[in-house]
């Protein structure tokens, strides 16, 4: 690959960029401030994907799931995962939502240090090189030594001009990004670049906020939930929180909540257990069930009147739409990201 920059021409219109040597053609995008459509950045979505005009380019995951085989008889391409190899001419449709709010940085960090949140979550903070401006609810991209590609992981720090960052992640069995992170050495060295996504507090909605989260989505949703309570504009807005579990022994996230100063007034938490059993009972004030349905049966009609923010497995993610389009919330109220 040359040491020198492409230029990118997007077909029927006046827009272009530069995309350099490393960069993927959607990161060199949103660098550059143009609205090219994404969602995971890590090439499951296939939100980002191109038509190949003219010009050569070269994928980083061929087999990547977000582009089909019918995509690639029709030279299509992933933004997350392609290289430029020379100038290009590409078609593209643009859409202003995926403007980014904050310019995406790739800077250095290192491990600072680590902590238990459950059995199989934990929270890692890095120092960056660089501050990185972000918003409460956003993610950023995290490259390890000796792993191939980059891993998705959302912040769990308030929004700001930050010099450390959280993450909050979960212990996966096959997981290699996960199983190399747990395993990473204090000090450790390791790339990070962001931040992404549309999932954001909007500090100019007018209504209560909803925050609902299952697994590892607990961290853009802590995110969240702290820049909405700390935020002069919000102050008169009331945050219910609802976090998803397994079992008992999974449910975490209220003493994150409890640490904020203005949780006691205007913050409500409530947790939803799929798998409690008699040798695992649920706790005092715990659900039964699952998510989506006690959000339903809780709020109801309510939901119309709400900013809905989530983040956790497909599935949950999923039936959480299904409701919210059954109650008629405005999807212009709801905000995730989607991951696989």
């Amino acid at each position: 690959m040359s040491n020198s920059s492409h230029r990118v021409q997007i077909s029927g219109s006046d827009l272009s960029f530069s995309c350099q040597p490393g960069d993927t053609l959607l990161r060199a995008a949103l660098r550059e401030g143009l609205a090219f459509p994404y969602e995971c950045n890590v090439g499951s979505c296939g939100n980002c994907k191109f038509e190949l005009l003219e010009g050569e380019v070269k994928s980083s995951w061929v087999e990547a799931p977000g582009l089909s085989q019918k995509d690639k008889l029709k030279n299509k391409w992933l933004g997350c995962q392609t290289h430029a190899l020379g100038d290009l001419h590409i078609k593209l449709r643009t859409s202003d939502k995926y403007k980014p709010v904050h310019t995406p940085l790739k800077t250095e960090a290192w491990l600072r240090g680590s902590r238990t949140i459950t059995h199989d979550l934990s929270e890692f903070r890095f120092e960056l090189a660089q501050p990185m401006a972000f918003s409460s609810g956003q993610y950023a991209l995290l490259q390890m030594s000796g792993i191939q590609g980059p891993r998705a992981y959302s912040m769990s720090t308030q929004g700001g001009d930050a010099t450390f960052i959280d993450f909050q992640v979960r212990r996966t069995p096959d997981g290699v990004g996960s199983s190399a992170l747990f395993n990473l050495p204090l000090g450790e060295r390791v790339e990070i670049d962001g931040p992404y996504g549309m999932a954001y507090v909007r500090e100019d909605a007018p209504r209560d906020i909803l925050c609902i989260a299952g697994g590892s989505g607990l961290a853009p949703m802590v995110s969240v939930a702290r820049g909405a309570m700390n935020s002069p504009k919000l102050v008169n807005q009331r945050l219910h929180f609802v976090y998803g579990a397994r079992t008992p022994q999974d449910v975490c996230g209220l003493d994150m909540l409890e640490a904020l100063d203005a949780w006691s007034a205007r913050g409500h938490y409530q947790a939803v257990i799929s798998g409690a059993t008699a040798d695992a009972p649920l706790q005092e004030g715990q659900l039964q069930g699952f998510v989506h349905d006690a959000v339903n049966d809780i709020w109801g009609e309510r939901l119309t009147e709400m900013e809905i923010y989530f983040a956790g497995p497909p599935l949950m993610a999923q039936s959480l739409i299904k409701v919210l389009v059954e109650r008629k919330v405005p999807m212009d109220q709801v905000h995730f990201d989607q991951f696989y």
